[in-house]
């Protein structure tokens, strides 16, 4: 291969991956600092192992979020849906089975039988925000809003508001179970991240999602079934809102209608910090991982510090407005510059 073209599949990848690299160059830099304030009680096997452990609810419900911005639109409905599966997954498992005992084929298959009623039902809600968003026209953000109090009502009156807890080893398993010393909720989490960067970058369903997000009417112009498109984009946000809510439930042991509040807005912060446009058509998981990494950094070190958790918020806060302010900055020197090269064109044509 030539070096010319060797450089221009580096300039391509760095400008393809410009926020993966950004966040990667911030995290070392993070990294570095607080590991000269810490040393060894940041950098160890235990504080990269609790990152592993703290990253993939958020990073799957980032997932679920993700999806739903790439689109040009938005999903409030994720916690809610989450707990919803969680719920529906514990309910059955409160089932006495009368035959087969705990480690037998037929046990097992009623685990199983669990997390997929769980899903179907993550899915379920899923279909009925892209349905109302795509076939009656609700804007996203009203339909996901109106699919989140539904849901969390329905979770609630179904239950009580009680806790549902006691599940069985293997469902504990996912939420605090390790391989080789990786958490297997963490390994669940890379899963859904290559799954999903292979079905956005690699099929035409992702193809579509991105032009759909890009400008929905030369989409359909084009020849896209849009309203499709929105439908499964929004179906499969709720089924990784699902498995959210299974590693939720797993990890706590419980499922109620009210766990994981918190993770609605940062999600959507992780995901807009990895380069994800709120408007919709442009980001990558890559850039996703980076952001929850770099986030989870943070936290883990402020927690070492005993800083409260609410300066945590703060300064992830800060973070995205910096990182924002970056990148509508470079996008105004583009512009100058652009002004520039008109001006100049312009004075050359009236005196040639």
């Amino acid at each position: 291969m030539k070096p010319s073209a060797n450089r221009s599949l580096i300039s391509r990848f760095v400008r393809e991956n410009a926020t993966t690299m950004t966040l990667a160059t911030i995290f070392m830099a993070v990294l570095a600092v607080f590991g000269l304030i810490l040393g060894d009680r940041l950098l160890s096997v235990g504080t990269f192992q609790s990152i592993a452990f703290q990253t993939p609810e958020l990073g799957i419900l980032g997932l679920a979020m993700m999806l739903a911005l790439l689109s040009g639109g938005l999903n409030l409905s994720i916690i809610s849906t989450a707990n919803l599966c969680a719920l529906t997954i514990a309910s059955v498992l409160q089932f006495t089975i009368p035959w087969g005992d705990a480690g037998s084929v037929l046990w097992l298959t009623w685990q199983v039988g669990a997390v997929a009623a769980g899903l179907a039902v993550a899915i379920l809600i899923g279909l009925l925000n892209g349905f109302i968003i795509a076939y009656l026209g609700v804007s996203p953000i009203l339909a996901t809003l109106g699919t989140m109090i539904a849901c969390k009502g329905l979770a609630i009156g179904l239950t009580r508001g009680n806790v549902l807890s006691g599940f069985s080893d293997p469902i504990v398993a996912i939420g605090n179970g390790t391989y080789l010393g990786v958490p297997l909720a963490f390994l669940l989490f890379v899963a859904l991240c290559v799954f999903v960067s292979v079905v956005l970058r690699r099929s035409s369903f992702g193809q579509k999602v991105y032009l759909v997000g890009a400008n929905e009417k030369a989409a359909q112009f084009s020849g896209i079934h849009v309203k499709r498109v929105l439908l499964l984009t929004y179906a499969l946000s709720g089924a990784l809102a699902g498995c959210g809510g299974l590693v939720m439930m797993a990890r706590f042991n419980s499922a109620n209608a009210s766990y994981g509040e918190s993770f609605l807005l940062i999600s959507i912060l992780a995901a807009v910090l990895g380069g994800i446009d709120p408007y919709g058509g442009t980001g990558k998981v890559s850039g996703l991982f980076a952001a929850l990494l770099l986030l989870q950094l943070i936290s883990s070190a402020f927690n070492l510090m005993n800083f409260s958790q609410f300066l945590t918020i703060a300064i992830w806060g800060a973070l995205l407005i910096g990182v924002s302010a970056l990148r509508s900055g470079t996008g105004i020197f583009d512009r100058l510059h652009l002004f520039e090269f008109w001006r100049a064109k312009s004075a050359v044509s009236e005196n040639p």
